[in-house]
């Protein structure tokens, strides 16, 4: 046990903790992703798992075709677009529930992103670093850039969902028939807000074979899983800092500090020399920690309430 804890280093963990801010970064623009579907439409959409690698996949594809890897962002974003679109209308037009929707697409994506990459599993990025958005051997410059991306995201999510049309898209996933009966269409609602949802989500598997060099089929498995991983450790910390006073703006922003905090913890993991082969255990274990937190809050402030509310009974008797 003493060798074990002198085998560590916090000079180490330090010095890891810039390349998981990195990796955060881009896993937190994943989430906002994820955030759209889970918290806005109340919709688990499973279709992310198979968008995070298309967006990998078509930039790393386009970018061994010469393609400027700025530009390859754009198109892996609207790839993902697509794709949320056609779950999209596999729930609304055809009567899919959408967790199967979600499921189908993601099954399906599995062979096109096979096919994007000439049917090979994965995919290096031949060129100079230099070249790239962002690389892992540039942390600093990965860590702007995908800063930056995060800021203008909050910033235009923000203002979305402040018009006539992003309202509607959280007035349904609030109330559907409310919704209905104020005039929103709620199929191109739901539509709408997958096809967002993928579109962030390819932008930050694009990010993320820029970040690692290669295009991977299996990139995107466990996202959604690390997505909402995201969400909610993101939701905690916030509303532990400024409980009821923390803003939509405020939401957007602790959802990509939740993908900081959630590959922190992954370093951390790592640091202390734990099998890496168990971290779908551990965040499924972090994942549900997070998700019952809220809850059992909840019944204890309850059961306070009921003990105050009987101890004042017994009072008046």
């Amino acid at each position: 046990m003493v060798a074990y804890f002198s085998s560590l280093s916090l000079l180490d963990f330090a010095g890891r903790l810039p390349a998981a801010a990195a990796q955060g970064l881009f896993w937190g623009i994943m989430a906002l992703g994820v955030y759209i579907t889970f918290r806005l439409l109340d919709i688990a959409d499973l279709s992310v798992d198979g968008t995070f690698a298309t967006g990998g996949a078509v930039s790393a594809m386009l970018i061994l075709a010469g393609w400027n890897p700025w530009l390859t962002l754009l198109f892996a974003t609207a790839v993902g677009i697509l794709a949320g679109t056609v779950t999209g209308i596999l729930h609304t037009k055809l009567g899919i529930p959408a967790i199967l929707a979600g499921i189908l697409t993601q099954y399906g994506l599995y062979s096109i992103n096979l096919a994007i990459m000439g049917f090979k599993a994965n995919t290096a990025i031949n060129g100079n670093a230099g070249e790239l958005v962002i690389t892992g051997l540039s942390v600093p410059r990965s860590i702007l850039v995908c800063g930056l991306f995060a800021v203008l995201l909050i910033a235009v999510m923000y203002w979305f969902f402040g018009t006539e049309i992003g309202s509607g898209l959280r007035a349904t996933g609030c109330n559907q028939e409310m919704a209905k009966a104020q005039g929103i269409n709620i199929n191109s609602m739901k539509v709408l807000g997958l096809a967002l949802s993928n579109g962030l989500v390819a932008l930050a598997g694009a990010m993320s074979s820029q970040y690692s060099g290669f295009a991977d089929v299996n990139a995107g498995r466990g996202s959604i899983v690390i997505g909402l991983a995201a969400v909610i450790i993101g939701e905690v910390f916030g509303e532990a800092i400024f409980k009821k006073h923390l803003n939509f703006a405020g939401h957007l922003a602790f959802v990509v500090i939740g993908g900081i905090l959630y590959y922190i913890v992954y370093t951390l993991v790592l640091w202390l020399k734990l099998d890496p082969n168990m971290m779908k255990l551990f965040t499924a274990i972090i994942v549900a920690v997070f998700l019952a937190v809220p809850y059992l809050r909840g019944r204890a402030r309850s059961s306070f309430g009921r003990a105050a509310k009987n101890s004042k009974s017994g009072e008046g008797r």
